[in-house]
């Protein structure tokens, strides 16, 4: 293997040694070089032997500099070569179920261990190889997150669709025996690895503790492009109020066991089974916020925090905002909280049922433009629509569907404001406002639970 070079950085060690561009770098003190971890922890030394095919000949130097650092090369991409391809058809998979017609990028299904140590993605291990689980002990690239899904071998199989999906759970072991933290996800279906399965899957995940760090349980998601996949029955109140029954019973016994409850339901599950969300402390240090443990709760405590710090707010704000169905109550409530503390900004909150996707998934990052625009055209209280930087691509600029944040802007007559997604963040683009009016003083009898100290701001 080899990584080819696609710029050499001036006055660089590399430089120095005349590498350019086109050049392959091959191997390091006798390792082989296949991507960019591989080059970056091999290279990070003041001294190292290099080997490297320069104009179609090979040639190697013996690298002496001062001190460790970069070594100078950049490549064409970040891992130095091309992400690593799902090799599954897992019943449940969300991107199988995606409408046709969509960006091109969005289909692309990924399950690579380099994207779990770099992005925290989640990988199932079915792709790799021993010499692969060998490289992550050796450079200990740690924590790795796993999508385990269920311990049955022959259940994950079929989860899978994979015949490897059985065999690579044995890597778990390896892993945590090599030092390598885990971070684990469950993607339950109903009637399949849930109920007895579900406690055979937290019962062989907790005997690797402590590198098991976390287990977050979450619900397939199902959308109405579902042909020819295999068919799934969405949870209910009940069979959500199961699922987290067993999920609190395991994290209870990790809380007493080991001082960490380790076991956490997403909150989707508490929102359909018609439960409050658990305390701030049920969620420890928020570790598996990702897969939207703790999401409902980090948010609301952000938000609230925020508003209690003393604001003083520049005239007064009208404005609309659109989330998804199972935030609209939270967002609902926070902004009742804001205009009460801050009677001149207004906000209107607009529960943007999913139809692109078929109604049954109700999440605000799956939100799309044309269901927006279907909803909001004509009923908008304001000049400005506040649109949450989850429903948008990474630049900010375009959602799922492909219509871009200008479009939206057009076709509504409105302008649009990005919010971000944490509570107090959210709490502070809110407050930026016009004319210098100071907060309303509230007395003791103004207080409610969701002020939640005393104020001292005037």
């Amino acid at each position: 293997m080899a990584i080819r070079i696609q710029s050499v950085q001036p006055d660089s060690a590399a430089g120095r040694l005349g590498l350019s561009p086109g050049d392959e770098l091959l191997e390091v003190d006798g390792n082989v070089l296949n991507d960019t971890l591989d080059y970056e922890f091999y290279t990070d030394s003041p001294s190292f032997h290099l080997k490297a095919r320069v104009g179609g000949c090979e040639r190697e130097w013996q690298v002496q500099r001062q001190a460790r650092g970069p070594f100078g090369c950049d490549f064409a991409t970040y891992l130095g070569d091309e992400k690593h391809s799902c090799a599954n058809h897992c019943m449940f998979c969300f991107i199988d179920q995606l409408p046709p017609g969509m960006r091109e990028s969005l289909y692309f299904k990924d399950d690579d261990e380099r994207l779990s140590f770099l992005f925290g993605n989640y990988i199932t291990m079915t792709n790799m190889q021993d010499h692969e689980i060998d490289r992550i002990i050796k450079m200990h690239i740690s924590p790795i997150n796993v999508s385990v899904h269920t311990t049955n071998p022959q259940l994950r199989v079929r989860m899978l669709a994979n015949r490897r999906g059985g065999e690579t759970l044995k890597y778990l072991d390896r892993l945590a025996a090599g030092g390598i933290a885990l971070n684990c996800q469950l993607v339950l279906c109903r009637g399949i690895n849930d109920g007895e399965e579900l406690r055979r899957t937290l019962t062989d995940l907790l005997k690797l503790t402590p590198m098991v760090q976390s287990i977050a349980a979450v619900p397939c998601g199902i959308t109405a492009y579902r042909k020819n996949l295999y068919p799934q029955v969405p949870y209910d109140a009940a069979s959500a109020g199961e699922v987290i029954d067993i999920l609190e019973e395991f994290g209870d016994q990790c809380k007493a066991r080991h001082g960490a409850r380790i076991i956490y339901p997403s909150d989707e599950w508490y929102l359909k089974a018609g439960r409050p969300i658990p305390p701030a402390e049920f969620y420890e240090d928020y570790a598996q916020l990702e897969n939207g443990v703790g999401m409902w709760r980090l948010f609301r405590e952000e938000f609230l925090a925020e508003l209690e710090k003393p604001h003083r707010i520049y005239g007064g704000k009208k404005m609309d905002v659109v989330t998804g169905v199972l935030a609209a109550p939270l967002i609902t409530e926070m902004m009742d909280e804001l205009h009460r503390q801050y009677p001149m900004i207004e906000v209107t909150v607009h529960p943007i049922q999913n139809h692109f996707f078929g109604g049954n998934v109700n999440v605000a990052g799956l939100v799309t433009a044309a269901d927006i625009l279907d909803q909001c055209k004509g009923k908008l209280q304001s000049d400005t629509l506040g649109v949450p930087e989850v429903m948008l691509r990474d630049e900010k600029d375009m959602f799922l569907d492909s219509v871009t944040v200008e479009e939206l802007s057009r076709q509504l007559g409105v302008k649009v404001e990005i919010l971000p997604c944490g509570g107090g963040e959210e709490a502070r683009a809110l407050l930026r406002t016009g004319l210098h009016i100071s907060r309303r003083h509230k007395s003791a009898a103004q207080k409610t639970p969701l002020a939640g100290k005393e104020e001292t701001d005037s």
